[in-house]
């Protein structure tokens, strides 16, 4: 019997009426897209740093060349 858990306390699936059903495949869905919003922030911040550090070298190497 599927479950889930929400304030501590766990709730039977099967128990729910159709509009708890549709309440709880919504949350789902929006807990996978706020998943996949986590990872997509985690590859800008990489870019983000990446870039600030190729700027700074090129600053650097523009600041030696002078």
């Amino acid at each position: 019997m599927p479950k889930i858990t929400i304030d501590d306390i766990d709730y039977h699936t099967e128990d729910l009426s159709e509009n708890g059903k549709a309440q709880l495949a919504s949350l789902q869905f929006l807990e996978q897209q706020m998943e996949k919003l986590k990872n997509e922030y985690a590859v800008y911040q990489t870019a983000h740093v990446a870039y600030a550090q190729a700027l700074k070298a090129e600053l650097e190497k523009a600041k030696s060349d002078a």
